[in-house]
């Protein structure tokens, strides 16, 4: 592959920042368009566990594991699981840390999403992202199969691009080039609530949540609560209800009496806690509808397109794998296309075959490990929302505890 295919990345998420890091380290020209106006545009979301075998590794790659190790925080593993009622089904913040270790830190360090986003955002070369460019549409050239011409808003194009790459999440305007198949509506809606600075403003909420997160999991329903290293608290009052739910339940999300309306009709039977946390989350309420793409969906490698992360296979977040794929991907096709830039043999055959064969080898693995990941999220959904959920989450918990205890057991019997 010559020094000088023309890629672009469309979106400056997880997996195609990743991508354009790994890429950069091996002097790929390439250049990233971001609808968003700045990198301050909007909050970026909550926080997140990045695996040692996903999201660390393409890191460590990239050589930004130690920076990633500096901002994160293991303590954010801890989970407490209650029971509908109010029962404590488990809570590790009464215990020891006993989780496995990697990397000399826990096995899945959370961190929160705008710290893993700057930075990726610092590690690229200046002038990598052109903010503002929302694409409208993409069409293959007339003259050259192979090659794309990108439309924007702002009215400018981009010809003749080698090698594009969707990275532009849920509704992707790449995928159609692809796949028809379009996200649909995964039957759960999420109310969404902040709590800024809680440890200062409402002390009671950050010690009863603890230091990571707290989940209650039940028929229809759920609450979930995350802590960041903000400060802040993000809240989760999930429920199991038709796609026009939001316009049609008669709660104004706008009112002051909002969460009291949804406390009162969806959860009055919890424990007097549980509801106090869905209460005093009072910062901000934003109502999300979850989508995702048909597990198991997969198409016909086209030469010098792909897709990354949610573009490529949406998934709700009942497993907490989304980002650990989609920097899975990022690194899987980085390697295919590094590899195809720097063997003697392909540096025979022209650009254009080189990623075609790059993006299949690619896509043969994605596409597999997206539909195991779908297929446990999925899962995930429906254990999530039963009557046994909370039951469920904290035997599983309790297993790799009695696993880890064991091992150490016989670690220090063999020791004496």
């Amino acid at each position: 592959m010559s020094p000088h295919p023309k890629i672009a990345i469309i979106g400056a998420g997880p997996a195609g920042l990743t991508l354009a890091r790994l890429l950069q380290l091996h002097h790929f020209p390439l250049t990233i368009y971001e609808a968003e106006p700045s990198r301050q545009t909007r909050n970026q979301g909550g926080t997140l566990d990045l695996h040692p075998k996903a999201g660390q590794l393409a890191l460590k790659e990239a050589g930004l594991l130690s920076e990633f190790q500096k901002h994160s925080r293991p303590e954010g593993e801890a989970s407490k699981i209650m029971k509908y009622d109010g029962k404590v089904l488990w809570d590790d913040n009464v215990l020891p840390p006993w989780r496995p270790q990697a990397e000399g830190e826990q096995e899945r360090p959370e961190i929160d999403r705008v710290v893993l986003r700057d930075i990726l955002l610092d590690s690229l070369q200046p002038g990598t992202i052109q903010w503002g460019k929302k694409l409208l549409g993409v069409q293959e050239d007339e003259k050259i199969k192979g090659k794309y011409n990108l439309s924007f808003s702002d009215g400018s194009m981009e010809m003749g691009i080698d090698l594009l790459v969707g990275a532009d999440g849920a509704w992707s305007k790449v995928r159609p080039l692809l796949t028809t198949e379009k996200p649909f509506y995964a039957g759960i809606t999420a109310v969404e609530l902040w709590a800024l600075d809680v440890d200062k403003q409402n002390a009671w909420l950050g010690n009863f949540v603890g230091q990571g997160s707290m989940f209650m999991f039940d028929e229809g329903r759920a609450i979930m609560c995350q802590r960041q290293g903000s400060g802040a608290m993000r809240s989760y009052a999930a429920v199991k209800r038709p796609e026009n739910w939001v316009e049609e339940c008669g709660i104004n999300w706008e009112a002051p009496d909002a969460r009291e309306r949804l406390v009162k009709e969806y959860f009055d039977d919890c424990g007097e806690e549980l509801k106090r946390v869905v209460l005093e989350t009072k910062d901000v309420l934003i109502p999300r509808k979850c989508w995702m793409m048909p597990v198991g969906v997969s198409w016909k490698t086209r030469p010098g397109v792909t897709l990354l992360g949610d573009a490529a296979h949406l998934m709700t977040p009942f497993a907490g794998v989304g980002v650990n794929v989609a920097m899975a991907d990022a690194l899987d096709l980085a390697r295919e296309l590094v590899k195809r830039k720097e063997s003697v043999t392909a540096k025979l055959v022209s650009d254009s075959k080189n990623i075609a064969v790059a993006v299949e080898a690619y896509e043969k693995e994605m596409l597999k490990r997206a539909e195991e990941n779908a297929a446990k999220t999925m899962h995930g959904l429906k254990g999530h929302f039963s009557a046994t959920g909370s039951e469920e989450r904290a035997g599983k918990i309790q297993k790799g505890y009695n696993m880890m205890m064991a091992k150490k057991a016989e670690k220090e019997q063999r020791g004496s």
